[in-house]
């Protein structure tokens, strides 16, 4: 594998993980808790949207086609659970409240580590990044080293976001957390769209 071919890894998966556009949507989703408690969020999510990229990176080809089920399906399914997670957004709903029905609810699995970290497009970059039928797997885990450094930077600006929050304050979240939501449904949207003119990935 050539520094090319890692450097385009590095941009793909960059660009579906988007770990600047991840920042505004972890401040939304953080916004209730302390500092403390919203660091703790971030690593243990990034943590986790690590464990299901590389879970893909590895078994993601094996386990679509086991099932028989093609990427461009895989592509709408994750396109539709990012629009509604967009709606809960855009409307205002609390993902942070835990309520009885909520119970056990841990917002650094949803929505922070998936799928606002482990996107569906970044889900699918993976997989096709490191084709089995022309990847070995030193080549599959060079791509997983750089899948992680793009995660180490999403956590790191995550981390820088608790001093933005100090600025903004929960009115500024709120208005974010607003404006983020039509952004996602956007994106969402343009993922189904895509799978139905046959492509992967947003665009």
């Amino acid at each position: 594998m050539t520094w090319n071919e890692l450097l385009f890894d590095f941009v793909t998966i960059w660009v579906t993980v988007d770990p600047i556009g991840t920042v505004p949507l972890y401040l939304s989703v953080t916004k209730d808790m302390t500092p403390a408690v919203r660091k703790r969020a971030a690593m243990r999510g990034t943590f986790i949207a690590f464990l299901l990229l590389a879970g893909f990176l590895y078994l993601g080809q094996y386990l679509l086609e086991a099932m028989r089920i093609e990427m461009l399906s895989f592509q709408i399914a994750g396109g539709i659970v990012l629009f509604l997670f967009a709606l809960t957004m855009i409307f205002g709903r609390d993902l942070t409240h835990n309520s009885a029905a909520d119970e056990g609810h841990d917002v650094a699995i949803f929505p922070l580590a998936m799928p606002s970290i482990a996107t569906p497009g970044a889900l699918l970059s993976v997989v096709v990044l490191t084709d089995n039928n022309t990847h070995s797997f030193f080549q599959e885990s060079l791509t997983c080293g750089v899948m992680a450094l793009v995660l180490v930077a999403t956590l790191i600006l995550m981390l820088l976001g608790n001093w933005i929050m100090r600025f903004i304050g929960r009115s500024g979240a709120n208005i974010l957390s607003r404006v983020m939501g039509m952004i996602l449904a956007a994106a969402a949207v343009e993922m189904v769209y895509s799978a139905f003119r046959g492509q992967l990935g947003p665009g």
